[in-house]
């Protein structure tokens, strides 16, 4: 089936304290958004790529292309007004039946593997989704109190999140909900089954100077 990965890269750099947004960041040398970009297409270049950007910021992806001489081809449209309405733009775009990944534009280390995996088993259980052990104990916290709970019963949920694409489109017909926190949320609410696969542990999103400071620790050991 024809594949094709929506990168939604919507961050303004705010928990980066950035000038720039943290999607356009560098990490050696080199944005962090055409690295993940990047990965997709080192592991299938037919995969058609579409790149969703808040409207004000299209021009300056377009600059950065011409500076860094990136041919990667991609389909770039406007993000809306969250998330959710972001992956929809970006869906609507798809017009053909296939397989479609969701990504963050601010995971680049996602691997090969990770994303083989996903596309194999979106063909098969129609949606899936990346996923990583708990590692820390963790609590649940209340109003009044907290207590332990059994990490065993957790997992840590990544992207790419992989399906079907006419049942993604179904989901994204649906009105927004604040319940809406990633598209595997989008299609539980039509009753649909998530297939959970092993993600890789370096494919942590990032979000903060840490963050920063560990991908070019990851990078130097690539």
């Amino acid at each position: 089936m024809k594949r094709f990965a929506i990168i939604v890269a919507g961050g303004k750099g705010n928990r980066m304290n950035a000038a720039v947004p943290k999607q356009f960041l560098a990490i050696g040398r080199k944005p962090i958004l055409m690295r993940t970009i990047e990965q997709f297409y080192k592991t299938d270049s037919s995969i058609t790529i579409i790149l969703v950007l808040p409207k004000e910021q299209i021009i300056y992806w377009q600059e950065l292309q011409n500076q860094y001489g990136f041919e990667v081809p991609v389909l770039v449209t406007a993000g809306g007004t969250s998330r959710f309405h972001s992956v929809k733009n970006g869906l609507s775009l798809i017009n053909e039946k296939g397989i479609v990944a969701v990504h963050d534009g601010v995971r680049p280390f996602v691997t090969s593997t990770t994303i083989l995996k996903g596309y194999e088993a979106a063909g098969e259980h129609q949606a899936a989704i990346p996923v990583v052990d708990v590692v820390d104990s963790i609590r649940l916290v209340t109003e009044s109190d907290n207590m332990a709970l059994n990490r065993a019963d957790y997992r840590l949920v990544q992207t790419p999140q992989v399906f079907q694409t006419e049942l993604l489109k179904k989901g994204y017909e649906q009105d927004f909900s604040e319940s809406f926190t990633d598209d595997a949320s989008v299609v539980d609410a039509l009753g649909a089954s998530i297939y959970l696969f092993e993600g890789n542990r370096e494919n942590i999103k990032l979000t903060t100077p840490f963050d920063l400071k560990v991908a070019e620790v990851m990078l130097s050991a690539y």
